[in-house]
């Protein structure tokens, strides 16, 4: 008889069981997927060119952001990353895929930057590996619509827990009616799966960060092929701060 439940975190690891394994893209099982994804360099990817995404550029550009200390969720190959380091940031990049952190400390080797590379997931790492209260920039480009619900409530605590008073978080994600999956959360728990990822209305992204200041939320400008940066318009784009007051719930 199991009654092993006694903390958020138990909770947490329960609901992840409820997935198949690397049906979610973002435990460890979902580092197989991604490993096999980012296996074969030379795939017709749109973001695999070594090339920023546009709203990162454009917020640097208007002065929306500064450069500061920066933490890259779910860098693949490191693409952000770099661009980031090059603008001056200090810069962090996190990512499950060994072949894909692998690429980008062969891109950054190659460019000069000094980045520090962390394999693993995010929401396990420890102080030590990212530090407490210091990154005036959280950015996601593409993990948040691979967690599932309830990890919603890690992504938030890592915030807390990573933003420094007065830091920006800015992310991508799937834009209902455009891509990804519009079914129910709970829906997901029955399908064992995110069905390839999760959709958001600017309304529930609002819900969700509500504990943040928003900036700017809009879609993603569609850039050519040959442009400098990468855009996609089936994303939305969402750059928000934090007052200076710090974390706004205890984290879990």
């Amino acid at each position: 008889m199991d009654r092993n439940i006694r903390t958020v975190d138990d909770v947490l690891k329960l609901l992840d069981g409820l997935f198949a394994p690397g049906a979610d893209r973002w435990t460890a099982g979902g580092a197989s997927f991604w490993d096999g994804f980012y296996s074969d360099r030379s795939k017709s990817v749109p973001f695999f060119a070594a090339k920023p995404d546009e709203n990162l550029v454009s917020y640097l550009d208007r002065g929306l952001i500064a450069p500061g200390r920066a933490l890259d969720l779910g860098c693949g190959p490191g693409r952000n990353a770099l661009f980031l380091a090059s603008a001056g940031f200090e810069v962090d990049a996190v990512d499950l895929s060994p072949t894909a952190i692998a690429w980008a400390e062969e891109r950054a080797a190659e460019a000069g930057a000094d980045i520090r590379f962390h394999c693993g997931d995010a929401f396990e790492l420890t102080a030590a590996e990212l530090p407490d209260g210091c990154y005036d920039l959280v950015y996601d480009s593409g993990c948040f619509h691979h967690l599932p619900p309830h990890r919603r409530v890690s992504y938030l605590a890592l915030l807390d827990r990573a933003l420094a008073p007065g830091g920006h978080v800015a992310l991508t994600c799937f834009a209902a009616g455009a891509m990804g999956s519009e079914l129910p959360d709970a829906a997901f728990y029955r399908e064992g799966g995110l069905q390839g990822g999760v959709a958001y209305t600017p309304e529930s992204l609002r819900r969700i960060f509500s504990d943040f200041t928003e900036t700017e939320l809009r879609r993603m400008r569609d850039e050519l092929p040959d442009s400098p940066a990468f855009g996609e318009p089936f994303l939305w784009t969402a750059l928000f701060h934090r007052g200076t007051a710090g974390p706004s719930r205890v984290p879990a």
